[in-house]
């Protein structure tokens, strides 16, 4: 558990706090009684919930440039650095695909193609992973910084001022605006979020500013590895930029609001930096003074991340299908008999998603303890 000039401990545990979180969030009892903290906004604004997935595009951000900060000055080895983290995509992405696609594709494999979901979470990192990665190699720290904000004017610039085809003036309703329609036309109705069927939260043009998230990460990255500055500088500079693109993204959010399906730009600013001021205190916390005791549990779900989310997934989808008797699956007898009896929907519906997430902590810490770290 010790941090070198390569790896931030703090890193780790606001990965494994924010994976933990995604599995939390990703499985209650009932989707129809949810712990409040624990939903999505309707459409504008932003819960707890909103921040976990722009955190996590953050740390890979971060994370771009501790692993390829030392490569990236040496010119020759940026065609084999591509060339892996283009691999990395593509296994992301089909990772992402196989989520969307089990466990139908065992039914009846040409229909499940035909509706599979192609955007998605898993999809999206992938994405943004590549072409950050790209943008860190081939560009100077003040160009991820332009990139960064040119992504992001020129996104609200194409929703707030260009008319959505067939539709009329731009705007920002849920199947009318300009990323509803493009991911319609491109992709069409079979291929996006079965719950809307019209609009995909992870759709194409949003995963445009999604990009300046991580960006965001690189930026804060490349400044926590510098050996110029003491760590206490360090800390308090992030700290003071962190809340000011907080401000700047409440500030632009009266404009073009708050909005984690769309991706806003405001949001971008809004959630980027509290990422900054949360890795900063974190940072301050573990590798600065060095507390750790308690860094464990989330670590545990840090150091194999991608494998967690991905096979959390798969086993909620599992207890799911398992038929149990009486017209119920094992998700439902579990929760209809250890949960409903004893809390009110919404806190049973709590307690199903800790109880899940608890199995997987045991999981991942037997994983952690037989030191067992599946790279993607």
């Amino acid at each position: 558990m010790q941090t070198n000039s390569n790896r931030l401990l703090s890193l780790d545990v606001f990965r494994g706090a924010t994976v933990a979180a995604m599995i939390l969030v990703n499985n209650p009892g009932s989707w129809s009684n949810i712990y409040s903290p624990l939903r999505h906004a309707e459409w504008n604004g932003c819960t707890p919930t909103d921040l976990i997935f722009p955190f996590f595009l953050f740390i890979v951000g971060v994370s771009i440039a501790y692993a390829y900060g030392t490569k990236k000055l040496v010119r020759d080895n940026h065609s084999s650095l591509l060339a892996k983290a283009g691999k990395r995509a593509l296994i992301l992405f089909g990772l992402g695909l196989m989520l969307s696609l089990f466990p139908q594709v065992f039914v009846d494999p040409v229909g499940a193609f035909e509706v599979v979901r192609i955007p998605g979470v898993l999809q999206r990192i992938a994405i943004v992973f590549f072409v950050s990665t790209l943008l860190f190699l081939k560009l100077s720290t003040k160009g991820v910084l332009r990139v960064g904000i040119v992504f992001l004017v020129v996104y609200w610039i194409i929703m707030t001022f260009i008319p959505v085809p067939g539709v009329g003036a731009a705007n920002l309703g849920k199947e009318t605006n300009m990323g509803a329609w493009l991911d319609r036309t491109l992709l069409t109705e079979a291929h996006l979020w079965k719950s809307a069927k019209t609009w995909d939260p992870e759709g194409i043009l949003s995963t445009v500013p999604a990009i300046s998230t991580c960006l965001f990460g690189v930026l804060v990255g490349v400044y926590l590895k510098r050996k110029d500055i003491d760590q206490g500088t360090k800390v308090a500079w992030l700290c003071f930029y962190g809340f000011l693109c907080f401000v700047i993204g409440m500030a632009w959010g009266l404009q073009f609001p708050l909005n984690k399906s769309l991706w806003t730009s405001s949001f971008v600013l809004y959630t980027g930096g509290l990422a900054t001021l949360v890795l900063a205190l974190t940072y301050w916390k573990i590798d600065c003074k060095k507390h750790i005791r308690f860094t464990k549990p989330f670590l545990i779900f840090g150091v194999n991340a991608i494998t967690v989310f991905f096979f959390s997934g798969i086993m909620a989808r599992c207890l799911s299908l398992i038929e149990v008797g009486g017209g119920l699956s094992l998700k439902g007898w579990i929760y209809s008999t250890f949960m409903i009896p004893y809390f009110s929907p919404n806190n049973a519906s709590l307690i199903y998603a800790l109880f899940f997430t608890l199995i997987w902590a045991g999981i991942a810490l037997l994983m952690f303890n037989k030191n067992i770290f599946i790279k993607v």
